[in-house]
């Protein structure tokens, strides 16, 4: 921006569902879409982005966050999925975890993905092994979490009507 007291509309790309998410790494944005899952969003040219890639989540994609070359999608009830997508137009699934509640936001840290989990609270997942992931922690907030951030020693928790939540934690468990 070049003049954030007054920003314009370089582009637009009208995805399927309703976007609730975006990641942004290299050409691509990647787009948490609820029911139309992930949508790869080619945005080297920002005036005129197009679809290069979708994958149809199991449940609703609500957020993404994504690491080297894989995308880790927060998909509601169906917990968190872990989708390659080193070759854009064609992402695999590699790996679920079914998280116990509405898996709403994620953010990962080293080897750990830590799940807003609604009613659920925080689930801190080992995803080490993409194919193969297991639960490391949680911490039980009192409200619904829906988003979630980390930044050093701690966990932020958007939990809804309980407000922010600031989960302590020295180091991933």
């Amino acid at each position: 921006m070049s003049n954030p007291a007054s920003p314009t509309l370089t582009g637009t790309y009208n995805t399927p569902g309703s976007a609730l998410g975006v990641y942004v790494s290299g050409s691509y944005a990647y787009v948490a879409d609820s029911s139309s899952g992930l949508q790869i969003i080619n945005v080297s040219t920002p005036a005129t982005p197009t679809l290069a890639g979708t994958y149809d989540t199991t449940g609703y994609a609500n957020g993404v966050y994504l690491i080297g070359s894989y995308a880790y999608i927060a998909c509601g009830a169906s917990g968190l999925q872990i989708i390659d997508v080193s070759t854009p137009a064609s992402p695999t699934l590699e790996g679920t975890y079914d998280t116990p509640g509405n898996a709403n936001g994620v953010y990962l840290i080293g080897s750990y993905a830590y799940v807003a989990d609604g009613a659920s609270g925080l689930q801190i997942i080992n995803v080490s092994t993409p194919a193969s992931p297991t639960l490391a922690g949680t911490y039980n907030t009192p409200g619904n979490a829906r988003n979630v951030f980390v930044s050093g020693p701690h966990t932020y928790v958007a939990d809804d009507t309980s407000g922010l939540q600031i989960i302590f934690a020295l180091s991933p468990p």
